[in-house]
């Protein structure tokens, strides 16, 4: 799995208008999978995603060295699942999706983090949906976006 996490002051998913998803100051979570992810790929991205220290602390301070994760300050999540994380674009100008896994794999997988967020890990997660167009508003704080693959 592929995940690109960003420390937002706000974000918004809307399908056709309509607001899915939305979030204030927390994490907003772009989701890839690929054919091989399974539940310890699972496991290990809601893991980062729940305990990365990367939000400012309780006062607002962005000290590197008092950080603390989403898990720690209860921030909400904003996950939305994105196949073109896995665009392969080493030859020519045209992206190829063969290592995007197909969406009756992937979208289990995506549910699967987002559950693990909320049982594990005590998080409110809000989504995008699945296979949709989705038009993402994101204000990131920092910039803070950070890769994680797992």
């Amino acid at each position: 799995m592929r995940a690109v996490i960003q420390r937002v002051t706000r974000a918004t998913v809307s399908v056709e208008g309509e607001v899915l998803g939305s979030i204030g100051t927390g994490l907003c979570v772009l989701l890839g999978a690929t054919h091989e992810d399974g539940t310890a790929e699972v496991a290990k991205v809601a893991r980062k995603i729940a305990q990365l220290r990367i939000l400012r602390n309780t006062e607002g301070e962005d000290d590197p060295n008092q950080r603390v994760s989403a898990e720690e300050s209860h921030a909400p999540i904003l996950l939305v699942s994105q196949f073109t994380l896995y665009a392969d674009v080493r030859k020519g100008r045209k992206p190829g999706w063969s290592h995007a896994a197909p969406g009756p794999v992937a979208e289990p997988l995506v549910q699967a983090v987002a559950n693990e967020l909320r049982a594990t890990y005590g998080l409110d997660v809000d989504e995008g949906k699945f296979g949709a167009m989705m038009e993402v508003e994101i204000v990131n704080d920092g910039p803070f976006t950070i890769l994680v693959e797992a």
